[in-house]
């Protein structure tokens, strides 16, 4: 199975294709799949600050693509309370960038080697570059 992605005007479209036909098509806005990558790298960096209720709840919502119903069914809270705690997360989880700027500093970080590894000629400080890409 392979996926083809095609970003047109506000909409991303997602294609999988099997044996050569189209079997599945989302539809997704550019703006939740941009609100996504925003909040799974939050989450990345803050998760572990989340009570493991937060994080079950949050996890289900973002990384598993689950409707607030599935998660108020499998919780057994409203989905009322789903979406307050969602939105309480991301609060929650903004709130640590806007006092830590953790992400801000990674993806510095993450650029100056960037340049460093593509103005040297030095292998060494190549390669050194390379395995500092790599972690992060």
């Amino acid at each position: 199975m392979r996926c083809q992605e095609k970003i047109l005007d506000t909409l991303l479209y997602v294609v999988y294709y099997t044996q050569g036909v189209a079997f599945c098509v989302l539809r997704i806005r550019r703006e939740n799949v941009e609100k996504i990558v925003v909040q799974g790298r939050l989450y990345d960096f803050y998760g572990e600050l989340l009570t493991e209720h937060q994080r079950t709840v949050y996890e289900d919502a973002v990384y598993n693509d689950m409707s607030l119903s599935e998660i108020a069914a499998i919780q057994g809270i409203s989905r009322q309370g789903v979406h307050d705690l969602i939105k309480r997360c991301d609060k929650i989880l903004n709130d640590y960038e806007a006092k830590l700027h953790l992400v801000e500093k990674f993806d510095t970080a993450r650029r100056k080697v960037e340049q460093i590894q593509s103005l040297t000629t030095d292998h060494r400080i190549k390669q050194l570059t390379t395995e500092i890409l790599e972690d992060f």
